[in-house]
């Protein structure tokens, strides 16, 4: 699997090369550094079709992408990023036990957007509007859970179907690939620095398939937004 993507990412690279080739030398391609903050969660559906009511969790987001000219003020816009992801779960202990039960998920993530840019000028610099898809591979990750004083982790490992129950003692798992959109705004002052908002939609299940679950409705996807600052050169 890991094979395929890097696969992808050098067909990527080398669509890229290409299209930088046909471009006029008058407009030039620019390369952006960035990172920031991530608001995320992780919704959808419980295993008895349920809507989740997770909380949110704070993650981060780092990596660089291509402003590659297609039109006047209309640039395409690949990238690279590592993204932290996942979700907070609290929840009442049932049966009149004492305390909380508290299970906080982190999901590590390679993403690769193809967002579309428009970049017009305005002021003393240029607003930035951006939408596109986005495809998002797992690299590791982790969930703690609480339960009054005591503290259980489990490793964050990434397949789309679970053959062996005893593993869950050990391991949390998650489908491999994530996929969904993209939607972006802000500014960008003259000298290259920018900030911008992001909200991100996941469109594909992230939770993998059981083989001892065949009723199990469960629909995890994930979602968010977030604050980036950059600089474009």
């Amino acid at each position: 699997m890991k094979t395929k993507l890097f696969s992808f990412v050098l067909l990527i690279l080398l669509s890229t090369h290409l299209a930088i080739a046909q471009i006029s030398d008058k407009v030039k391609m620019s390369v952006e550094i960035l990172g920031g903050v991530n608001l995320q969660n992780i919704n959808g559906k419980d295993h008895n079709g349920d809507k989740l009511e997770n909380d949110p969790l704070t993650g981060f987001h780092a990596g660089i992408k291509l402003n590659i000219p297609v039109a006047h003020d209309f640039y395409f816009q690949p990238g690279l990023l590592f993204s932290v992801k996942g979700a907070n779960d609290n929840f009442s202990v049932p049966n009149g036990a004492e305390g909380v039960y508290k299970t906080n998920t982190r999901l590590s993530y390679f993403e690769i957007p193809f967002n579309l840019l428009y970049r017009p000028k305005s002021g003393i610099g240029h607003i930035l509007l951006g939408i596109g898809p986005y495809i998002a591979y797992g690299t590791g990750g982790k969930e703690k859970s609480e339960i009054g004083t005591l503290t259980y982790e489990r490793k964050v490992k990434y397949k789309s179907k679970v053959t062996d129950m005893i593993d869950l003692f050990e391991n949390a798992y998650y489908r491999p690939f994530d996929a969904g959109a993209n939607i972006f705004f802000g500014y960008e002052l003259s000298m290259g620095v920018f900030c911008q908002m992001n909200v991100q939609f996941g469109m594909l299940r992230i939770n993998p398939e059981y083989d001892w679950a065949a009723l199990d409705k469960t629909s995890y996807m994930n979602t968010g937004f977030g604050l980036t600052v950059g600089y474009r050169f």
